[in-house]
């Protein structure tokens, strides 16, 4: 480690400053010590170099400010001034485009926070903006520099305030690979994705032993703020992988699918997928029984480029499925009611995690598509007392505002608000198609049959027999599934097995859509 006392011998000429850079150079690279890298090692963490190397294409990392260093005082802080201040800045490329990074260097300070290390966080998210390109955070420090005090809090500050700047403008993506705690936390909370690394990295306001002190509750780091709690119980982590190799990879993979920045489509790719490729398959996938399960993960499969997508949020709210993927080679976001979790219906959790991410493919030009089996809002004291209708109002602000191109398709049954809800041509849906198994209606038919039917079922000599003629009656005269295509609200009943090839021809179609907002500061969605 560097120190001020550490003064190289004075050079006259050209060579010798050259000699000096590189020499100076070298120690940067190699980072505090190998007792630090070591110790790293020893945790299961790469370095943060390693860890932009797996990140970038080879050879294209420029780093930024790569001599800074601290200039605060007491602690023992002047006699220890390493290049770098624990963060490197720079930019590179992912499949050829420019992206922006920056890295916590936990061998440094354990990665915190000071002045400086700041300074360089803020002026690459600034180039970032400018240029705009992706930013992509490694994550792994231990929070604000407790020696620089309040300096190092207001850093944090500029964080935030420039991640809300980016927001919506060019894609930020958080990469948590060792600890994040207190208000560190929040950076990562406003990006557009949040990936995480088994026992490596966690994440919590405050840590098990404050957790203790106050509430006497014991738990682990891992168990308060692991990938796995916040994977599948809290929703605050996208992804969840169980190497960093793999974690960079698929940071890499995601970067694919989006484009540069709000002004830009995303990449298209030439796709050796039919266009017109029928699925024969569907046909089966999908009971016509509306009370029968199917997992809706093998109609997407089946529907687009080569059965390849990226779903986000995998293990959180899984009775809805988001995921990134290609149609024809061209991205596309699907959201997709899951009967095989909790018979598809929307409660808060879902709601919230598909309106965010309706959100995000509408901020960067995603063209959406909707895949109905919805019975409904999940009823129950918990969820009205949880605020199901703020949440589900979430949903509906995000596909009302959405200004992309919009296609939903109802394979079986959609009932009442949450039929609405999940992009209906009432709400601006731009096409609207059924298979014809669909089944559209404010509720089911037993439900809408005791409803209106209630005195002939109570007074029939046999009421079984009367419900089941009344539910007959009812599903013949308003659920047929002709019933909403005669009314025009669905564009086409279509045959399932050319389910692909409609939907491509329709977002072609679609491609040159264009749709302004009214002239506003922003809106107020629900929170």
């Amino acid at each position: 480690m560097t120190t001020s006392e550490e003064v190289p011998a004075e050079v006259t000429d050209t060579r010798g400053r050259v000699a000096e850079l590189l020499a100076i150079r070298a120690q940067v690279v190699a980072g505090p010590s190998e007792k630090a890298t070591e110790a790293q090692r020893a945790k299961g963490k790469l370095t943060a170099r390693e860890r932009i190397d797996l990140l970038l294409d080879e050879g294209t990392f420029r780093e930024v400010e790569p001599l800074r260093r601290h200039r605060a005082t007491g602690f023992g802080l002047e006699e220890k001034r390493p290049y770098t201040d624990g963060v490197i800045t720079g930019w590179g490329t992912v499949h050829g485009r420019t992206v922006f990074v920056y890295a916590h260097d936990f061998r440094i300070f354990g990665g915190a926070l000071g002045e400086a290390h700041a300074t360089k966080i803020h002026k690459i998210m600034d180039m970032a903006i400018a240029a705009g390109a992706p930013l992509i955070s490694l994550n792994d420090g231990a929070g604000a520099r407790i020696q620089e005090g309040v300096s190092a809090l207001a850093g944090y500050g500029g964080i935030f305030q420039r991640n809300t700047r980016a927001s919506g403008v060019i894609p930020q993506i958080s990469v948590m690979l060792g600890p994040c705690a207190g208000g560190a936390a929040y950076s990562p909370a406003l990006t557009d994705f949040v990936f995480m690394v088994r026992e490596t990295s966690q994440m919590f306001i405050t840590g098990p032993d404050v957790v203790q002190a106050v509430t006497g509750e014991q738990i682990t780091q891992n168990g308060l703020g692991g990938a796995d709690v916040h994977s599948a119980v809290s929703g605050v982590a996208h992804f969840a992988y169980d190497d960093e190799q793999t974690c960079l990879e698929e940071v890499r993979y995601l970067l694919s699918l989006l484009p540069q920045n709000n002004r830009e489509n995303p990449p298209a790719v030439e796709s050796q997928d039919p266009s017109d490729r029928r699925s024969e398959a569907l046909l089966d996938l999908v009971p016509a029984d509306a009370n029968r399960s199917y997992d809706m993960h093998k109609v997407i499969e089946e529907i687009v480029d080569d059965g390849e997508y990226l779903e986000v949020h995998e293990r959180w709210a899984t009775n809805i499925i988001c995921a990134l993927t290609r149609l024809d080679g061209q991205v596309v976001g699907i959201v997709a009611n899951q009967p095989a979790s909790l018979a598809g219906v929307l409660d808060i959790e879902a709601s919230e995690k598909s309106a965010r991410f309706v959100q995000m493919c509408d901020a960067f030009n995603i063209p959406i598509i909707t895949l109905l089996d919805v019975p409904g809002f999940l009823p129950g004291v918990a969820q009205e007392h949880g605020g199901i209708i703020r949440h589900g109002a979430k949903l509906l602000y995000a596909y009302c505002n959405a200004t992309v191109p919009r296609i939903s398709l109802i394979l079986r049954k959609a009932y009442g608000g949450a039929y609405i809800v999940m992009d209906s041509q009432s709400i601006g849906a731009d096409l609207t198609y059924a298979w014809p198994t669909n089944e559209i209606a404010v509720m089911g038919a037993e439900g809408a049959a005791n409803v209106i039917f209630r005195r002939q079922i109570a007074g029939a000599d046999d009421p079984e027999a009367m419900r089941a003629a009344m539910v007959k009656e009812y599903k013949a005269e308003l659920m047929h599934p002709y019933y909403a295509a005669e009314r025009g609200l669905v564009d086409d009943v279509i045959d399932p097995t050319e389910t692909r090839e409609v939907l491509i021809s329709s977002l072609a179609m679609l491609r040159t859509k264009h749709a302004d907002l009214p002239s506003r500061k922003h809106g107020n969605p629900p929170q």
